[in-house]
């Protein structure tokens, strides 16, 4: 087995380590870098196995557990740089205060004064209530090549791109 840190072949039993939430089995030169677990967590198909219901037929498969979601999940692309100005902008063409503003979006006040200042970047559902009430759009949304392109149409591959040069022995 290889330590899964530098790579050595572990002699002995391997440690199980915790490095910045991720759990790998080290050499014990590589288990001073982290702090020991005492019991692995388990992800194989006997955990994920339940026992059959009375009069059922076979193991019943649970599915494995999901990851949370972060908010890059739901976004559909970056928000613009600009965006504070753009909501400092759209606020005064309709002649809201930010007080106002924020009473709309049902918000505090001082979230919708640091959003102007681009001192916090504004979460989805903020996002949202934002565009709808200012009437602009702060998603600013990438195409990708693939989505650029019309059926039919011979797209290049990385391998198209990349020079392999062979040494001489």
């Amino acid at each position: 087995m290889q330590c899964e840190m530098c790579g050595e072949t572990i002699r002995g039993s391997p440690k199980l380590i915790r490095v910045e939430g991720a759990e790998l089995q080290v050499c014990s030169k590589c288990g001073k870098y982290g702090t020991e677990v005492q019991q692995p967590r388990r992800t194989d198909v006997r955990q994920m196995t339940a026992r059959p219901a009375a009069g059922a037929k076979g193991p019943v498969v649970l599915a494995p557990a999901q990851r949370k979601r972060d908010m890059f999940d739901y976004m559909g692309g970056d928000i613009v740089e600009d965006y504070a100005e753009r909501i400092r902008k759209a606020r005064m063409a309709k002649e809201l205060s930010q007080k106002d503003l924020a009473m709309q979006m049902k918000e505090k006040e001082l979230l919708v004064k640091k959003i102007e200042k681009g001192e916090l970047i504004p979460e989805e559902d903020v996002r949202k209530k934002l565009e709808k009430l200012l009437e602009i759009k702060l998603i600013d949304t990438i195409e990708t090549e693939t989505e650029k392109t019309t059926p039919g149409k011979i797209t290049q591959t990385l391998g198209d791109l990349t020079v392999i040069k062979k040494s001489k022995k």
